[in-house]
């Protein structure tokens, strides 16, 4: 996909691929729009031009009056459904948007893609000293050093954020493999997945989704920005309420886990600057490749697996129904009695209808 940084003109908007960051633009004030875009990109969809993406979206919707969805490529089918999340999850968006100006939906695009922008600065902030600690080895300090307010000594430059960066497949023990990263002879693309995306660090290229995304690593990061920093290794103790609280998030999204994917692989990095023009870190590429896998229909045994592993990690309350039911529990036994009865009354229907 290409992007288009001129917002200045519609026709230029209709050219930009929404699904791309955006460039960088002031909103003028505070609105509730801000708040809401800090949320819908944390958790629906990050990496996203939003003046593009709403411009496009209020065409497609005139165009769909005489065209069907199904008609569009699929890659315009994919922005009309962040499109229609975002209407959904804010309402009376929809009206604002149709009955607006163009420059009133520009606008409200930038609010959005504000709101959005600052939550990931704020989390990329974050979490750039607090990886330091998740990373330590357990009773003792990295060796040598990594700089909390610098980057530059990190990512394949040092033996511990180079061994969890080390593409899935790859040795990182073998001295051969860990130089080329170093000099860039073997060059790490997006979608070649970090090893750090697997519990215990550990890939099995027989069965790829063995521990996908299910490292600690990953969860300390998901709960340090979602619920609270100090719910990383406890119960949440904060005096506010985390983002997910303030938000009414209750369970975990697929866009959200990629999200958090993405922000640990940059802390891990030596890149100063998150980017979308940042080839080193591929930051965007790698993003998509995890919301395609999500996405894709033929994974989503997988994908629905992985979800409930997620929030039995950081919703644990919410997701309790969704845990099988002890075996000889009261609530076992009255289920079971239940169907027990229901069973006779079905067979006594019959047998009165007979």
């Amino acid at each position: 996909m290409t992007t288009e940084d001129s917002t200045s003109s519609i026709p230029s908007k209709r050219a930009t691929s929404a699904l791309q960051m955006g460039p960088r633009k002031k909103a003028s004030s505070a609105d509730p729009l801000v708040s809401h875009g800090r949320h819908f990109g944390r958790t629906v969809f990050a990496l996203c031009n939003y003046p593009s993406l709403l411009t496009n979206g209020v065409l497609r919707l005139e165009q769909m009056e005489d065209t069907p969805l199904e008609n569009f490529s699929a890659e315009e089918r994919r922005k009309h459904h962040v499109f229609e999340q975002l209407l959904d999850s804010y309402p009376g968006l929809l009206e604002r948007l149709r009955n607006g100006s163009e420059e009133e939906i520009l606008h409200v695009g930038e609010l959005i893609g504000k709101g959005a922008s600052g939550a990931r600065g704020d989390d990329t902030k974050s979490l750039k000293s607090a990886i330091l600690d998740w990373i330590s080895p357990k009773g003792a300090s990295i060796q040598p050093p990594l700089h909390r307010n610098s980057k530059i000594d990190r990512g394949f430059n040092h033996e511990l954020t180079g061994s969890l960066l080390c593409p899935a497949g790859l040795d990182w023990h073998d001295p051969e493999t860990r130089e080329n990263l170093r000099s860039g002879e073997i060059l790490v693309c997006g979608d070649q997945w970090p090893v750090f995306l697997y519990a215990n660090q550990t890939y099995d290229d027989e069965d790829p989704w063995c521990g996908l995304l299910r490292s600690r690593l990953l969860t300390s990061a998901y709960k340090h920005v979602f619920t609270s920093p100090s719910s990383v290794d406890k119960d949440p103790k904060a005096t506010r309420s985390g983002n997910a609280r303030l938000h009414g998030m209750s369970c975990v999204t697929i866009a959200s886990i990629a999200y958090i994917a993405t922000q640990v692989r940059f802390a891990l990095s030596s890149s100063s600057v998150f980017s979308r023009s940042d080839t080193s870190t591929d930051s965007e590429t790698f993003y998509h490749s995890l919301l395609d896998l999500f996405e894709d229909p033929d994974e989503s045994k997988e994908v629905d697996e992985l979800l409930i592993w997620w929030n039995r990690q950081v919703f644990p309350t919410s997701s309790a129904a969704q845990r099988p039911i002890s075996a000889n529990s009261a609530l076992s036994k009255i289920r079971i009695k239940r169907l027990a009865t229901l069973h006779v009354m079905n067979i006594c229907r019959q047998d009165w209808e007979g």
